[in-house]
C-alpha cells in the first residue's frame, strides 16, 4: 500500500544531448560566474593553488593526498558556482563544503582517479621501457626506429587513456555532491554524458588547452582567473546536460 507523499524516484544519472555550440555558452556562463565577485574568486584560486602546491611539496604522501582531495575541493568550487548562479551569497567557507557533505564518496572519487592514473602510468612505462630495451638491442637505424616509434606510441597511448578518464571525472564531483550518486555510478554517468556530447566537449577541451597556454605565460597568474572560469563552465555544463529539460 502506498503512503503519501510518495517519495520522488532517485536520480538515475540520465543525461541529454546538447548543441554543438554549447561549449561557448558554458564558457560564457563561466566568465559570468567569475564576474559576480572577481575578488572573492581570485582569493579562492589563491587558496586552491597554494594548497595544492603545499600538498605536492610533501614527500611521497603529498601527491597521494592531492589526488584524494581533488574531488572534495572541486565540490567546494562547484558549490560556490551553484550559489553564484542563484544570486545567493557565497564566501570562502563554501570551499570547505565538500568536507562537510559527501566527504567519503568524494574521496572515493579521488581514489578512483589515483588508481586509474597509476594504471595508465604503469602501462605507458612498460611500453616505453620495452621500446628502449628493444632499441638498444637492435643495431643502427633499426634500433633508433624502434626507440622513437615506441616512445611516440607511449605518448599517444597516454593521451588516449587520459581522455576517457577525464570524461569519467568531469561531472562526477557534481553528481556525487548534488545528486548523492555513488562514486562508480557517477563516473559511469559522467562518461556516458560526455560521449553523448563528444563534439561540444572536444571544442571545450581545445579552447581550454589554448587558454591554459596563455594563462601560464605570466608566471601562471592567469590561472587565478582561469580556475574559477573553468569551475563555472563545469557547473554550467552539469546544469545543461543533467538538469535542464
Amino acid at each position: 500500500m502506498d503512503y503519501f507523499p510518495i517519495p520522488a524516484p532517485a536520480f538515475d544519472g540520465r543525461s541529454r544531448t546538447v548543441g554543438v555550440g554549447a561549449a561557448f555558452d558554458w564558457l560564457r556562463l563561466g566568465w559570468g560566474t567569475f564576474m559576480v565577485n572577481p575578488g572573492l574568486w581570485v582569493a579562492a584560486s589563491v587558496i586552491m593553488i597554494v594548497g595544492f602546491l603545499a600538498l605536492l611539496a610533501v614527500w611521497l604522501a603529498g601527491p597521494l593526498l592531492a589526488c584524494l582531495l581533488a574531488p572534495v575541493l572541486a565540490a567546494g568550487l562547484l558549490t560556490m558556482c551553484r550559489k553564484a548562479s542563484t544570486v545567493d551569497s557565497f564566501d570562502l567557507q563554501d570551499l570547505a563544503s565538500g568536507f562537510r557533505a559527501a566527504t567519503t564518496p568524494l574521496v572515493m572519487l579521488g581514489l578512483i582517479f589515483m588508481v586509474a592514473m597509476a594504471a595508465i602510468k604503469l602501462i605507458v612505462f612498460a611500453l616505453f621501457s620495452g621500446s628502449v630495451a628493444g632499441g638498444l638491442l637492435m643495431p643502427g637505424v633499426t634500433g633508433l626506429g624502434v626507440l622513437l616509434g615506441g616512445s611516440l606510441l607511449a605518448v599517444l597511448l597516454s593521451s588516449v587513456l587520459l581522455i576517457p578518464l577525464a570524461m569519467a571525472l568531469w561531472f562526477a564531483p557534481a553528481l556525487v555532491m548534488f545528486n548523492n550518486m555513488p562514486p562508480v555510478e557517477a563516473c559511469k554517468a559522467s562518461l556516458n554524458a560526455c560521449l553523448k556530447n563528444i563534439v561540444p566537449f572536444l571544442i571545450l577541451g581545445l579552447i581550454l588547452f589554448v587558454l591554459s597556454f596563455f594563462a601560464a605565460l605570466p608566471v601562471g597568474l592567469g590561472f587565478l582567473v582561469l580556475l574559477p572560469v573553468l569551475s563555472g563552465a563545469a557547473y554550467a555544463s552539469y546544469q545543461d546536460v543533467f538538469v535542464a529539460h
